[in-house]
This record gives C-alpha cells, structure tokens and sequence, in this order.
C-alpha cells in the first residue's frame, strides 16, 4: 500500500504540480485480492472554501461541479462521509447529497473521528439516525490518524484496533456489529446488489430501445458502397439522378412527401408566386403614373423632329413603355428571390435513405445546386 499511496501522489503532482491544484481527470486504481469485495469506488475532493497554493479563485466552484457530475446519477449510491466531531447539520457531504437524493434512499452515511471526541460527548444519536435520518443509515469507522500512517501502522492492525475500539466502547459496543470498516465494505456491496436488482430492469429496456434505433438507423444506410471506380460512379450517378427526379417531383406536385397540409410547397407555392403575390403587385401599379400629357407630346415631338407626326412614332413609344416598365424592375426582382428561397428550401428538404447515409455528398450537392 504504501508503494500504492507514493504512485497516486506522484501521478497527482503530475496532474495538478505539487502546490495543492486540482484536475478533474481521475486516477484509476485496480485492486486485485480475494480478500475485497468487488466495489467501483470514486474517491471526489472535499469541499474547499478558501483557495490555497496554486488553487484558482473558483475552486469552491469547480470542485462543487466535479462533485455534482457524480452524485448526480441516479444509479451513483452517495457515500456521505462526516466528521462525527462536527455538526452533521454544517456538513457539506449531507448537504451535496440531500440536494440531489432529498429522500436519501440512496446515500449511506459515513461518520469518522468517532475515537477524538470530546469527553461527555457520542456519536450514538448521529449513529442511530436520530440527527439526519438517512434510509440507508450511518455507520462508524475509525480511520488510522497522520500519526498512525506516518509510524507505518498497517492495514490489518488498524482493523483490529478499529475493531477493539467499538467492541469495548461502554455506548457504542451495543452497536459494534454494525460499525467498523468491514461491517462498511459489506453494507456497500449489499446496497450494490440491491441496487443494482432494481435498475436492471430499466437499464435492460433502455439497452433495448437503443439497440433497436440503431437497427433501423442501420436498415437506413442500405447495403455498403460498391467495389472499383466505376461502381461506385454508378452509385454517384444513381444517387445525382434520384435526386434531381424528386426535385423535378416537389415542382410539378408528384413527390408524396411534399404533400403537407398545413402550407403550400414546391410548384404549389411557385405558382402562388405567380399568381397571387406578384399578380397582386401588377394590379396595383398604375401603368400611367409619373407619364403626363405634356411627356407624350414632347417626347412625339421630340421624335419628329422638323415633320408634323401624324401618328405616334415608334421611337418615341419605345422610350416612354421603356419608362414605365422599369418601374416593374422593383416588384419582379422580388419575386424572383421568392421563387429562389422556395427552389432552396426544396433542396434542403430532399431527403432519402441513399443521400443520408453520405452527408459530405449531401452538402456538396446542396452547395453546388443553390
């Protein structure tokens, strides 16, 4: 272990430098003993209030995201640990845990320094739920102290101290079956399996649901591309000529996917174009107006020159139609933008399994035809 304990500093200096910063990539760290129970374990970061070192200004922050990311799924069992020489009502792992678990059905307790503290005080009522009741109740464990790891206090001794501590302790060995680090280690595995009895189930059809979109989404790409260049010419051009028939189709109204009943498409609205919006904008321009009586002579004379016309010249009707059908320059011009943003939106709404399945083809043909 203490080979174990120096790779995970070192690793972590190496992340985070050795002045107490903090990174959210995770340490992964497999034991292998058949003397452990098979536990997945995430070990997160306490709470930091006041950033220290190289810490960033939002460290209280970052560490309550890294936290969240977590104890947020619903599948995650919360190990709420809390010093017992504290108030459980200030502790920042209850807190965390009760916002996204509130019935606590899912959170276990943990209580530690049960052997610092003061004299006259206990942790009995914590233990028993009586302060923060907790459905998966608390439990009590005694961890080895800085002194105990510093004078190489193994494991196996801290247990049998640990264990010796609750079993002689005049309140807390009535309850010395249900505390310790080994009665902790069961009780997760326990809490494990239960859970996981109870989701399987979910997990199980949300497996199959995705499992089956993927199959018809699978269904949709058809059968692979074609071996050798003029295979797979013939694919390119099969996939062109589709297509530009469905286009052809949404225009003159014969494409079954472009018969929607809640607006007009395709020809449909192009006709609309036509015969309503820019039909409307030729009805309501006055092919006379700025032409005055006192224009058309003038412009007559203009072209007669030193001869009396007898009737209208054919230069002088050119320059004065010419006039006023520029005024429907403005009026055409927006119909033309239209009947492109309608020919564009048929182009970006084709869609079938073939064109689908190569969308850099799709974007190209979209690119080159708009």
């Amino acid at each position: 272990f203490d080979d174990i304990r120096a790779e995970i500093e070192a690793e972590t200096d190496r992340l985070t430098g050795s002045n107490k910063g903090i990174s959210n990539k995770p340490i992964n760290l497999k034991v292998f003993s058949p003397r452990v129970i098979s536990l997945t374990l995430v070990d997160l970061p306490g709470m930091t209030r006041v950033p220290v070192g190289d810490q960033p200004a939002d460290i209280e922050a970052q560490i309550r995201g890294m936290i969240m990311t977590y104890i947020s799924k619903p599948t995650t069992i919360i190990l709420a640990v809390s010093a017992a020489n504290q108030d459980l009502a200030t502790s920042d792992a209850l807190m965390l845990a009760r916002e996204v678990d509130p019935d606590g059905h899912r959170t276990l307790g943990v209580l530690t320094k049960i052997d610092i503290m003061d004299k006259g005080t206990n942790a009995m009522d914590a233990l028993l739920g009586k302060v923060v009741p907790l459905q998966l109740g608390f439990v009590g464990v005694v961890n080895r102290s800085q002194g105990d790891i510093d004078g190489k206090l193994t494991i196996r001794e801290a247990l049998k101290a640990e264990s010796q501590f609750f079993s002689s302790h005049p309140l807390y060995r009535t309850i010395a079956s249900r505390c310790g680090t080994p009665f902790l280690a069961n009780t997760l595995n326990r809490i494990l399996v239960n859970h996981i009895r109870e989701s399987l189930p979910a997990l199980k059809a949300r497996i199959s649901k995705l499992l089956n979109e993927a199959e018809a989404e699978m269904a949709t790409y058809g059968q692979g591309l074609p071996d050798g260049a003029q295979s797979r010419g013939a694919a390119l051009l099969s996939i062109i000529t589709k297509f530009s028939n469905d286009f052809s189709s949404a225009v003159d109204g014969s494409l079954s996917s472009s018969l929607a009943t809640h607006e007009l498409y395709g020809g449909a609205r192009i006709n609309f174009i036509f015969q309503e919006i820019f039909a409307r904008c030729l009805a309501d321009a006055n092919p006379l107006a700025g032409l005055t009586i006192d224009d058309v002579k003038t412009t007559i004379r203009n072209a007669a020159g030193l001869k009396s016309a007898l009737f209208v010249p054919e230069r002088s009707f050119e320059l004065l139609a010419k006039r006023q059908i520029a005024r429907l320059e403005q009026p055409s011009l927006q119909c033309v933008d239209l009947i492109y943003d309608e020919l564009t939106r048929i182009v970006s709404v084709i869609d079938f399994p073939e064109l689908a399945r190569y969308a850099s083809l799709r974007r190209r043909i979209v690119t080159v035809v708009t």
